[in-house]
């Protein structure tokens, strides 16, 4: 059902946990299945310097985290959020049909992130 890149990310998720004083956190939830997705966000000099996830939820959507984090590390902001869904599935190398809207969750959760980070900067200047 899985291939080898998603089973690889499911069995030893890359940048599990929290970022210690993350500069933004983002959430997403997928209601229908219940799964939750948090990203932690260290930025400096525009760039993703940490990340790391949160995850509960099925296989899918633990390697859709683990990759999102890859993709997004040592990225700028601008270039964190061209990564999509789609991308990130791309990365895995394919997911069943039934299991993409389980990593439908992750870029959004990192783009959330970015968001709070950019919140966070313009409100306190």
């Amino acid at each position: 059902m899985y291939n080898d890149t998603v089973l690889d990310h499911f069995s030893n998720p890359r940048n599990i946990g929290e970022v210690a004083e993350a500069s933004g956190v983002g959430s997403v939830g997928n209601p229908v299945d219940g799964d939750r997705i948090t990203i932690y966000i260290k930025v400096a000099d525009n760039c993703l310097t940490d990340i790391k996830a949160k995850v509960f939820g099925c296989a899918a959507a633990i390697a859709a985290s683990s990759m999102v984090t890859v993709l997004a590390q040592g990225k700028t902001l601008t270039e964190a959020l061209q990564i999509t869904n789609e991308a990130v599935a791309e990365a895995l190398q394919g997911l069943p049909p039934n299991k993409l809207r389980c990593s439908n969750i992750a870029a959004d959760a990192l783009h959330n992130a970015i968001v709070d980070y950019q919140e966070k900067i313009q409100y306190h200047g």
